[in-house]
């Protein structure tokens, strides 16, 4: 199974990360999945969220403005399920799925949970993003059959490449 994960500390960094690996995987596999883009604002104590489906370049927003003061979760769990309904449509024809991050809503079992699970039964690699937080979470859901990559551009990109195309073949 191929099920490979970054932890990057800092607010923002798996985000990043994720982003510049589909960039180099671009026209050399079929991806599925999200990448996430969080654009702060001056006048909001939170940044807002936008997730860009892999599989049609679609951007959806996922958070909700909920005024300056807003504290806590700002997630719109109503357009994450559309994020979710759209990637699971696309595992039939793709080589990977990506997803940006394994989140609070995927350690209860929800939000993306279901669909790696599909992916790792299909037999497609799975790379994700994990924050720290989560992360005891995370290995628990994939039960000591997860790998964790470095934070390297290169090596990460060739993992994706190699079980990418070894699914694909």
């Amino acid at each position: 199974m191929n099920l490979g994960y970054i932890s990057l500390p800092g607010r923002g960094a798996n985000d990043l990360f994720l982003a510049q690996v589909v960039a180099h995987l671009q026209g050399r596999l079929w991806m599925c999945g999200t990448v996430q883009t969080n654009t702060i604002r001056a006048d909001r104590h939170k940044c807002d969220m936008d997730l860009k489906l892999l599989s049609s370049g679609q951007v959806l927003r996922i958070s909700e403005d909920r005024g300056a003061m807003a504290r806590g979760c700002t997630l719109d769990t109503s357009v994450l399920a559309q994020a979710v309904v759209a990637t699971e449509a696309a595992l039939s024809g793709a080589d990977i799925l990506i997803v940006n991050k394994f989140g609070k809503t995927e350690a209860e079992g929800g939000g993306f949970a279901p669909v790696i699970g599909e992916a790792i039964c299909l037999g497609l690699p799975v790379l994700v993003g994990v924050n720290g937080l989560n992360l005891p979470a995370f290995e628990g859901f994939a039960d000591g059959l997860a790998t964790a990559l470095p934070a390297d551009i290169p090596t990460v990109t060739d993992w994706c490449l190699r079980a990418g195309l070894r699914h694909a073949a």
